[in-house]
C-alpha cells in the first residue's frame, strides 16, 4: 500500500521531477554479444601467513588471523565462508566461495611431512630474513583442521606453494639454483592420500620481474612449472578431477610474463595470476573527514540533494589523505586498466591457452589503510576493480584478505564482517554479496556520455533474464539522472520503435529508460539497489541499502536484501557518493539468452 501510494505520488509529480536539478546522462548497453566471460566463482578471498607481530607504522593489525593460528572453530568464520556459498546456493544458485592460501611469507613455508629434514618452527622475526621473518612451519594436523573447515563450508581452495625451497640468493634480491620439489611433493601427496580437494596449486608469490623481497628469472620459473605440472599429473593420475596450475602470483612485468609463457609452452599454466595494489602504500597523516550528504533516501527522486562545497575538516587519528583522494579520483582508478590490457595482450600473444586471474588485491599495501580499507569508502575502489577486471576477461578476483590486516573482509578480532564483506561474502559489508547475487558471467559493452565520475559496468543478470547495471558515483556534488538505452534499439528506426504511441510515451522511451526493442502493453519494471554510507560518512562501517541500515539479525544472519521496484520508464536517479545495482529483467540481450 505504501509503495503504491509512493508510486502514485511520483506519477503525479512527474512535471516537477523533470524540473529538478541534476545532470542528465545516457548510458547505452550492447546486449548482442558478451565482450568477456568471468568464472562462476569469480569472487575469491585470501588467507595469509602473517604472524601476529607483523606491524606497519607502529600498528599490528593482523592479530591471530594467519593460516597457522586463526581460530577455525569460531562460528562466524564458518558462517563467512559457508553463507557466502551455501547461503547463495539456497537463494540464487551461487556456487562456493574460492579461498586462496598464500602471501608474502609463502616462499618460506615448510611443510611438516616425514621427509622434511629441517626443524619446523613457527614464523619469528629475524634480521636478514625475507620480509624480516624466519622460515615457518605448516604442521599436518593444522592442515587437517583447515581442510575440515573447507570441506564443511564447501570452499574452493587454491594453495600457493613455496618456490624458493632449495634455492639460494645469488645477489641482492635475486635467487638462483634448482628448486627442490621434494617437500612440496610430499605435502601434495599427503593431501591426495587424505582425499582433500584442491582446486588449483599456485607456484610462488611475488617473485616475478624484479620481485618484492626476492625474484627468480622467468627461465628458471618456467622450467619449475614444467616440473610441477609433471608432479600434479603423477599424483592425480587416478583422480577424475585434476587441479589446475596457477602462476606466477606476482606483479605484472610484460617481458617477464611473456618469457614465462614462452618457456612453459602450451598446456602447462592454466591461469596466469597477477597482484594489484594500485592505491600504493599508506602513511599515518592527517586525514580529511569524509564528505557528508543529505539524508534523503536514495530511492526517492522527489527530494533534491544539496550540493556540497564546504572544505573537509581534519582528523588527527586517521590515515594518509591521499588514499581516499585516490579512491575517489576516476582518472587515478583508470590508470590500472593499462595493466589489465597489457596482461590480456601478453596472454593472447604468448599463451592463448591460459586465462587471467587477479590472485591478490588489497588496494593499499602494507596491510591496508586504517579507517579506510575497512570502511564504506573502500567499496568504490573494490567494485570498480571487479567491474574493470571483468571487462578485461579476468576469470577470478581474489580480495586480500578474508581476515587479517586493515583490508580484511572480516574484523580481525571479532570476525564480524567489515563493509566489504557484504559486498563480498554475507553480512554487513554487502557489496560483493550483491555482485555475487546480481552480476552474471557475461560482460557487456557499455557506452556513456556522463562525466568520468560516474563509472558504469554491465553484465548479464545472474540466474535470470535481462541485464544488471552497476553504477558508481564518485562525485560528492553531482546527482545524475540516467537514461539507459539498448544499443540494438539505436539501430532501429524511430518509427518502428514508437509507432502508434502517444507523445508522452514517445518522449519517455526516447529520453528516459526504454531498454527493450519489442513494444508491449504489459508493465515493465526495474529493480534498484542503492548503497550509501551511514550519515554520509564515507569512513563509516555501516552501509545503507535503499535508505535502510544493513545490520545482522539477532541470530547473526543476513537481513533481507530487497530492491525497490520502479516502472522501467521512470527517471533513474543516482545520488552523489553512492553505488547502485540496477536490474532490467526485460532488457533484450541476445548475449544473455
Amino acid at each position: 500500500m505504501g509503495f503504491s501510494f509512493s508510486l502514485l505520488l511520483f506519477l503525479a509529480s512527474f512535471p516537477v521531477i523533470l524540473a529538478q536539478e541534476g545532470t542528465r546522462a545516457t548510458i547505452s548497453i550492447d546486449g548482442t554479444i558478451a565482450v568477456a566471460v568471468i568464472d562462476d566463482n569469480f569472487i575469491c578471498a585470501t588467507l595469509d601467513w602473517w604472524p601476529h607481530d607483523k606491524c606497519n607504522y607502529n600498528q599490528c593489525p593482523w592479530g591471530y588471523s594467519s593460516v597457522t593460528n586463526l581460530d577455525l572453530s569460531h562460528p562466524l568464520l564458518a558462517k563467512a565462508i559457508q553463507d557466502g556459498t551455501a547461503f547463495f546456493v539456497a537463494i540464487i544458485a551461487f556456487r562456493n566461495l574460492r579461498i586462496r592460501i598464500g602471501g608474502s611469507l609463502q616462499d618460506q613455508v615448510l611443510y611438516d611431512v616425514e621427509s622434511l629434514k629441517a626443524p619446523c618452527h613457527p614464523f619469528r622475526k629475524m634480521k636478514g630474513g625475507l620480509f624480516g621473518f624466519s622460515k615457518g612451519c605448516l604442521h599436518m594436523n593444522r592442515w587437517d583442521e583447515l581442510n575440515h573447515l573447507f570441506s564443511r563450508t564447501g570452499a574452493i581452495v587454491t594453495f600457493g606453494l613455496n618456490a624458493l625451497y632449495g634455492r639460494h640468493q645469488i645477489r641482492k634480491g635475486v635467487w638462483g639454483g634448482a628448486w627442490d620439489s621434494s617437500n612440496a611433493y610430499d605435502f601434495m601427496n599427503y593431501t591426495v592420500l587424505k582425499g582433500y580437494k584442491i582446486d588449483s596449486w599456485e607456484y610462488g608469490n611475488e617473485l616475478s620481474g624484479s620481485g618484492v623481497s626476492a625474484s627468480v628469472s622467468a627461465e628458471l620459473y618456467g622450467k619449475d612449472l614444467i616440473k610441477l605440472k609433471d608432479v600434479v599429473n603423477n599424483l592425480y593420475k587416478n583422480s577424475d578431477l585434476k587441479p589446475s596450475l596457477v602462476a606466477p602470483g606476482g606483479f605484472f612485468d610484460k617481458q617477464w610474463y611473456a618469457k614465462l609463457l614462452q618457456v612453459t609452452g602450451s598446456g602447462i599454466v592454466n591461469f596466469v595470476t597477477h597482484h594489484i595494489y594500485n592505491l600504493g602504500a599508506v602513511t599515518p597523516r592527517l586525514f580529511p573527514k569524509s564528505p557528508s550528504l543529505s539524508s534523503r533516501p536514495l530511492f526517492s527522486p522527489l527530494v533534491p540533494v544539496k550540493q556540497r562545497t564546504d572544505p573537509p575538516s581534519m582528523s588527527a587519528t586517521s590515515m594518509d589523505p591521499n588514499l581516499v583522494n585516490k579512491i575517489l579520483d576516476p582518472h587515478f582508478l583508470s590508470k590500472v586498466s593499462e595493466t589489465f590490457s597489457n596482461l590480456s595482450q601478453t596472454i593472447q600473444q604468448n599463451g592463448p591457452w591460459a586465462s587471467a586471474w587477479v590472485g591478490e588485491s588489497g588496494g593499499a599495501y602494507n596491510s591496508g589503510g586504517r579507517h579506510v580499507s575497512d570502511t564504506f569508502v573502500n567499496s568504490f575502489w573494490y567494485l570498480d576493480q571487479l567491474g574493470m577486471a571483468s571487462r578485461y576477461n579476468t576469470k577470478v578476483y581474489c580480495r586480500q584478505t578474508l581476515v587479517g590486516g586493515h583490508y580484511g573482509l572480516l574484523n580481525t578480532t571479532t570476525l564480524v564482517p567489515n563493509p566489504d564483506y557484504y559486498r563480498q561474502v554475507h553480512k554487513t559489508p554487502f557489496i560483493a554479496l550483491l555482485w555475487h547475487r546480481l552480476m552474471g558471467k557475461g560482460v557487456l559493452a557499455v557506452g556513456s556520455n556522463a562525466s568520468p565520475f560516474l563509472r558504469s559496468y554491465a553484465h548479464c543478470s545472474k540466474g535470470r533474464a535481462g541485464i544488471t547495471l552497476l553504477l558508481i558515483n564518485l562525485s560528492n556534488q553531482t546527482d545524475f539522472i540516467i537514461s539507459v538505452q539498448n544499443s540494438m534499439d539505436m539501430r532501429l528506426t524511430v518509427e518502428e520503435n514508437i509507432s502508434g504511441e502517444n507523445s508522452l510515451m514517445r518522449g519517455l522511451k526516447r529520453s528516459v529508460s526504454w531498454v527493450g526493442s519489442r513494444a508491449s502493453d504489459e508493465p515493465m519494471y526495474r529493480e534498484e539497489y542503492h548503497l550509501t554510507a551511514k550519515d554520509g560518512n564515507l569512513r563509516s562501517r555501516t552501509m545503507f541499502l535503499n535508505g535502510i541500515p544493513l545490520e545482522l539479525t539477532e541470530d547473526e544472519n543476513i537481513p533481507n536484501l530487497d530492491p525497490v521496484r520502479l516502472d522501467v520508464n521512470s527517471p533513474l536517479y543516482i545520488n552523489p557518493l553512492s553505488i547502485s545495482f540496477i536490474v532490467f529483467p526485460n532488457f533484450d540481450a541476445p548475449a544473455c539468452a
